[in-house]
Order: C-alpha cells, then sequence, then structure tokens
C-alpha cells in the first residue's frame, strides 16, 4: 500500500492543479461538486483524508478519475501498477475493502476497482454523472445490487452493468466473503 502521505501530498497537488488548469474559483468547484469550499481548501493543502463520496465528487466535478486525483507519478505510456501500490479507498465496519486498482482517461475517466466485502457490510453510491456506466463481475459470493429501487442477486462467476447516474448500493447479504471486480466508465466533460 502506497504511503498515506504520499497519496494525501498528490490529491491535493492534483486538485489543485486540474481546478487551475480549468479556471474554476475554489467557489465554483464547490458548486460543480456539491463539496465545501473549506474541505476543498482542506484537501488542496493536504489536511485532510476525504471520504471516497467526496473525491468522486470532485472528480466528477472535474471530469478525470479518482485515478488522475491521486496519481503521484508522472508516468510513460506503459504504466504497470504494482498490487501494494493500489489505493484502498473504502473500508467496511468488518474489514471489507473498495481498492482502486488502476485509471486511465478514455476520453473520460475508466477506472478498475477489486471490492472485498465481509458478511452484513454494504457501501451506498451517490449518482454519477449522467452517462456513467459500471460493470461488476462477481468472483467470489454474492453481491445484492440495489438499484432503481430493486435487489439483483449477482452470484458468483456473473457479471452486471446497469447505469450508475442512479444511486445504488452494493451489499453482502451472504455468509462468507463477497469479492467483486469493477470497472466504472464516466463519460468525458461537455
Amino acid at each position: 500500500m502506497p504511503d498515506p502521505d504520499l497519496v494525501s501530498r498528490a490529491l491535493a497537488r492534483n486538485v489543485k492543479r486540474l481546478r487551475t488548469e480549468r479556471g474554476h474559483t475554489l467557489d465554483a468547484l464547490a458548486a460543480r461538486s456539491g463539496v465545501s469550499r473549506g474541505m476543498i481548501v482542506q484537501i488542496e493543502q493536504g489536511r485532510t483524508n476525504p471520504s471516497v463520496a467526496t473525491v468522486v465528487r470532485i472528480g466528477d466535478a472535474l471530469g478525470v478519475s479518482i485515478a488522475t486525483l491521486l496519481d503521484y507519478e508522472e508516468g510513460p505510456d506503459v504504466r504497470v501498477v504494482p498490487g501494494d501500490q493500489a489505493v484502498p479507498l473504502w473500508t467496511g465496519p468488518k474489514g471489507g475493502t473498495g481498492t482502486l486498482l488502476h485509471g486511465i482517461e478514455a476520453p473520460g475517466p475508466l477506472e478498475l476497482w477489486d471490492w472485498r466485502m465481509a458478511p452484513g457490510e454494504e457501501y451506498s453510491a451517490e449518482p454519477h454523472p449522467a452517462g456513467t456506466v459500471e460493470i461488476l463481475r462477481v468472483v467470489e459470493g454474492e453481491l445484492a445490487l440495489v438499484h432503481g429501487g430493486r435487489v439483483h442477486a449477482v452470484p458468483a462467476g456473473s457479471t452486471v452493468s446497469f447505469d450508475a447516474s442512479h444511486a445504488h448500493v452494493y451489499r453482502n447479504a451472504g455468509e462468507r466473503e463477497l469479492r467483486l471486480t469493477m470497472v466504472v466508465s464516466v463519460p468525458p466533460p461537455r
């Protein structure tokens, strides 16, 4: 796992750089993202460890992936991300994790995630920008995907895709660990 201070410094540098490149004031980014001006200031100064939802909202407002916000290397055309440098962004109360494995801009943000959830854990995701699609492949256990007010059972070996511009929940309603791989595709900013 990368050094948390390195990740925090990269987030601070990248948010400030991208905000400036796009000509957004702190107030404008706050309005676009729904994240308070004060929180953005703390992020840009590297004084806070924001939640996944906060980082997602800022990335969406800037039109970039979480991976771009957390990128602490300027790399070549081919970039290998060692397993110990993947960034865990969600930790469940029973030890589950949501880890960003890699991400690119293609032409919009494209992210690859590894999720592990203990029995009874769940993650509630806020709506992403219109046109965002998620694809989930259940490796172990059974996912209960809540989308559009319905629960969809997705057993091991199955893959599901859905419009992620609506609130959704990943839940492990089973009795053993749930493990899934997820791809998130966000359309490029207009």
